[in-house]
């Protein structure tokens, strides 16, 4: 029978010029890993919105996955550019397989 374990399946969506703040903080977290994927264009309180390589504004979403604990160290850590820079941060449980690789 396969085991399922609960862990936390973290998005954050940021500029690309914040990636590297973003991907340091889940390091820091001692996270095994991420993921960027680009995102093309979404709405939001202040309307509609494409990317803007131009302007450097261009969006990504970077994905983790991790267990509760380092998942809060990690939403604690960026908690102060959330606001100032714009990022938005989503956080649920999961079901994985192979939990001791996240």
């Amino acid at each position: 029978m396969i085991e399922m374990v609960i862990r936390k399946r973290i998005e954050i969506l940021s500029d690309v010029a914040l990636v590297r703040r973003v991907t340091d903080a889940i390091d820091r977290a001692d996270i095994t890993g991420w993921t960027i994927t680009p995102v093309q264009s979404g709405k939001g309180r202040d309307g509609h919105w494409r990317e803007e390589r131009v302007m450097g504004t261009d969006k990504v979403l970077v994905l983790t996955i991790a267990p509760e604990d380092k998942a809060m160290a990690l939403a604690e850590d960026i908690a102060p550019i959330l606001t100032s820079h714009g990022l938005l941060l989503s956080m649920w449980d999961v079901q994985v397989i192979r939990g001791e690789r996240f």
